[in-house]
């Protein structure tokens, strides 16, 4: 089994880095999922959607979910779905923090949201 990974993100930010993740690492070997939030959205709608996707998805190892932007929309959300230990969120979704979940999936929710933060964190690299 795996922990699953849902994106939450603004437009189609989720869809687009799934898209190009999906390309890098064949096939993906987790349950991953993108919902859009559209900037119009009626937040208890989209909680109810998050929670029958989060469901839906979690095999008995839990969801990550990864969130484009701390304290937008998607993000104040989704942190509702936690508390319950089966789903953690974490927030400033990136390409290597997509990666870094999606290579590490085997592990228990936990663990994983803490390998996709680290993975976050260390692919932001300035070069001078």
């Amino acid at each position: 089994m795996s922990t699953a990974i849902l994106l939450v993100t603004h437009d189609k930010v989720g869809e687009n880095l799934l898209a190009v993740a999906s390309q890098m690492v064949r096939p993906l070997p987790a349950d991953a999922r993108a919902l859009s939030v559209p900037f119009s959205c009626i937040p208890e709608e989209t909680f109810e959607q998050m929670k029958r996707l989060c469901d839906e998805m979690d095999g008995g190892d839990g969801v990550l979910v990864l969130t484009d932007l701390y304290g937008a929309t998607p993000c104040n959300i989704a942190t509702r779905l936690c508390g319950d230990g089966r789903r953690r969120v974490v927030s400033g979704l990136n390409l290597p923090m997509l990666l870094r979940a999606i290579n590490y999936c085997g592990l228990g929710v936990a663990e994983l949201a803490e390998k996709a933060a680290e993975g976050g964190h260390k692919g932001v690299v300035e070069h001078r």
